[in-house]
């Protein structure tokens, strides 16, 4: 057995081997997500399929409109779960295209160029997280709803604290909170975000490809990484959206947007600082073809995304009082984006936590196994990826 297998596998017996069960959920019982971005509302969309009643999402951000998002993957399986949703894949998938053409560029020309095939297809957070939370039932979901406690009150029960002064006392906890997740930070601080050295630049230029081809482009050499599809905006223009991987030092980082790279893990339009705006020019005019370089350059609406990478978890269910405390997505582990497998894990791992579940309140399958089963599945996909991100990235210069 394997070592990701043995590990996953000790976690899993430990799980269903507590002393103290979690006890039951029925339809009814009360599951709080903390999350609104892309998995937390498809976790609940998933759960209410399954026949819970009485879920919630709570989001910490004012709003639940992306201030910006860029070009994400959808793996098949993915997508099947989405298509078990009933979501019109027309309604977040505008181009079918599945052709990845990848150029090497040397002196700034290309120097050859290889087409692959991606086994899925491309959206845009935007279109995706619309699909998912226009679905939710009104009351459902909760924004400006940051959470600022996590402990067990006088009866053994999980509690939830806001900053806005309210307590809930949800039945199951699924954090689901990105990056820089609440639930992590406090049920396993000693796996700290860690810097890898370089950061994704995005930019969303209105306007289409000139040339009708609707691929996936992307151009690679040492130290750096550029890729760019087109995307259909809410409004129905057509843009395109890149994104400009470059090795960055941590005190740049921290010059130019103000906050360290494992703090400030996203960087929103307005925090784009014009140095690092004619930095990421100024790379482009050496490193791209001049055509690319010029497109960059045109571009108003920019943010940045360091890459960060994390020890591997060893678990993803815990327990605060006699409730269960789950983690996916990036909450569980955020992973290199070269990777393709960060917003694809956490579909995958809701479905499967859906899936557990159903086998618990309809078939009355013991919950702590049915909850040791669903992380023994998953857990060894995100150890492998976590150790995977850096590979990938030194294998193009990219990192430290």
């Amino acid at each position: 057995m394997d070592t990701n297998s043995e590990q996953a596998d000790s976690q899993f017996h430990n799980a269903v081997r507590a002393d103290s069960q979690f006890g039951n959920l029925a339809s009814d019982s009360f599951i709080a997500i903390v999350g609104g971005s892309l998995v937390g509302p498809a976790q609940a969309l998933l759960l209410q399929q399954a026949g819970f009643t009485n879920v919630h999402v709570y989001e910490a951000s004012p709003s639940a409109v992306s201030q910006a998002g860029g070009v994400v993957g959808v793996d098949h399986a993915t997508l099947g779960v989405l298509d078990s949703l009933g979501i019109d894949r027309a309604e977040y998938v505008p181009f079918e295209s599945e052709r990845i053409v990848s150029i090497k560029v040397a002196d700034r020309r290309e120097s050859g160029r290889v087409q692959t095939w991606y086994p899925g297809r491309n959206t845009t957070w935007t279109l995706l997280h619309g699909s998912l939370v226009r679905r939710l039932p009104v009351g459902t979901f909760h924004t400006g709803k940051r959470v600022t406690g996590l402990s067990s009150d006088e009866l053994d029960r999980a509690m939830l604290s806001f900053a806005d002064g309210e307590e809930v006392t949800p039945d199951l906890v699924v954090f689901a909170d990105g990056r820089r997740s609440f639930g992590r930070r406090v049920l396993d601080p000693h796996r700290q975000l860690r810097y890898a050295g370089y950061v994704a630049h995005r930019g969303l230029l209105v306007g289409g490809p000139e040339d009708g081809v609707f691929d996936y482009v992307r151009l690679v050499s040492d130290g750096m990484q550029f890729g760019a599809f087109p995307v259909l905006l809410p409004d129905g223009r057509m843009g395109l959206d890149w994104e400009f991987n470059l090795n960055t030092p941590s005190d740049l980082f921290s010059e130019q947007f103000g906050r360290n790279p494992t703090v400030r893990t996203y960087v929103l339009p307005h925090q784009i600082s014009e140095a690092a705006r004619q930095e990421v020019d100024i790379a482009a005019k050496r490193l791209l073809p001049a055509d690319t370089a010029e497109l960059i350059e045109r571009t108003t609406t920019r943010t940045a995304a360091p890459i960060v990478d994390i020890a591997p978890p060893e678990w993803m269910v815990a327990r605060i009082g006699g409730r269960p405390v789950v983690m996916e997505g990036d909450a569980l582990a955020p992973v290199h984006p070269l990777t393709a497998r960060g917003l694809n894990n956490g579909i995958v791992q809701a479905d499967g936590l859906a899936l557990a579940l159903v086998q618990h309140h309809r078939y009355g399958a013991n919950l702590d196994a049915a909850l040791g089963g669903w992380q023994a599945r998953f857990l060894p996909q995100v150890i492998a990826d976590v150790q995977r991100g850096p590979l990938l990235a030194r294998k193009i210069g990219l990192g430290q």
